[in-house]
């Protein structure tokens, strides 16, 4: 499989989303995707596809692209009815590869997600059925509706791209992706992710309700949305040459710095008892090269970094208990976030 060639300094304003949108005068010449023009293509008919699926919601749709293109996993939270699962669909099907949809509930077990070992007559042997974890995409509607100990089955899986049962272990497919919704933990019914699991999510969105324009263009066109959302056009294949692209967007080593030193005030900030891992730091690295790259440019910049910090690092932290005496935990968590920003020195 070829990669992706690295993207050099200046190149930039060749591949921005403006500029790649090509007259229908002009020939078309047919390139692979890894090339910058064909990056920029690819990503903006991404963004399209997304586009119809969930109205007025722009941001929400960039950093969903972003977290596909660090390959990493997705916790979309939000109240019922806001389209949470509308996005999860709309993102796995916009590429052509393996989609898999699971509504975890109560009784659900770790074999309905891993798959299961058994014993065939015919053959007099044991053989595994793989469960809907080997798939590209796999959503997982509701997550915190089911037990801790089926929620678990999914740590190997979204740190390792494998999953060991019976002591072998299964190698995923790539790209793989887990996009898990879930309602607030104060909604009845929710077991609440631990620690160690919100931690392997990438970044958590919130899609939250539309504005008056967008919520009218949803009602009068209710009847007549499509059951499923067109792909974009891409394979399995075209998402890692993306995937691979982000590694050659440039992050100088100040921005590193500022990186690192918002990382460290999260573990030192009076008001949180943990604060941001090292994953969560490489997070940060991988997500910021490829919103770069969404937004047509070899290079990260601090507002970038700005930009991500609190969908990237809210979810992982943890206040303690006495900021935690309020309506919502995880809003104390983001305004936190945003203190911390204010207090760190950006690079010039």
């Amino acid at each position: 499989m070829p990669t992706a060639p690295r993207l050099r300094n200046g190149q930039a304003a060749n591949f921005s989303m403006m500029n790649v949108v090509m007259s229908e005068r002009q020939p078309m010449v047919a390139q692979p995707v890894g090339s910058p023009p064909e990056i920029a293509r690819s990503l903006a008919d991404l963004e399209a596809v997304l586009g119809s699926a969930i109205r007025g919601k722009p941001e929400v749709i960039r950093l969903s692209l972003v977290c596909l293109l660090a390959r990493g996993h997705l916790l979309i939270e939000d109240v019922p009815g806001v389209g949470k699962t509308t996005l999860a669909q709309a993102l796995a099907r916009a590429v052509s590869c393996r989609f898999h949809r699971l509504q975890f509930t109560s009784d659900m077990l770790p074999s309905d997600v891993l798959g299961v070992t058994i014993y065939n007559v015919r053959t007099e042997a044991f053989e595994f059925k793989p469960g809907p974890i080997f798939s590209n995409f796999l959503l997982a509607d509701e997550i915190n509706r089911t037990t801790p100990k089926t929620q678990s089955a999914l740590l190997e899986a979204m740190n390792e791209s494998q999953v060991t049962i019976d002591g072998h272990s299964h190698s995923l497919a790539r790209p793989f992706m887990v996009i898990a919704t879930q309602n607030p933990v104060e909604h009845h019914g929710t077991y609440p992710l631990p620690e160690s699991q919100l931690d392997r999510f990438l970044m958590r969105l919130r899609i939250g309700y539309p504005d008056a324009a967008s919520e009218r263009l949803i009602v009068r066109n209710s009847n007549a949305v499509p059951r499923e959302t067109g792909a974009a056009g891409l394979l399995a294949e075209d998402v890692l040459r993306l995937q691979d692209a982000v590694q050659g967007v440039a992050v100088e080593e100040a921005l590193v710095d500022y990186m690192l030193a918002i990382v460290e005030k999260t573990r030192s900030h009076e008001s949180l008892a943990l604060g941001v891992s090292p994953r969560g730091a490489q997070a940060l690295y991988r997500a910021t090269q490829a919103l770069a790259l969404l937004e047509g440019r070899d290079f990260a910049i601090p507002d970038d970094v700005k930009r991500l910090a609190i969908p990237l690092f809210a979810h992982r932290v943890v206040v303690n208990t006495r900021s935690a005496l309020v309506p919502r935990r995880a809003d104390v968590a983001e305004r936190i976030i945003e203190d911390i920003l204010t207090q760190v020195e950006v690079p010039l």
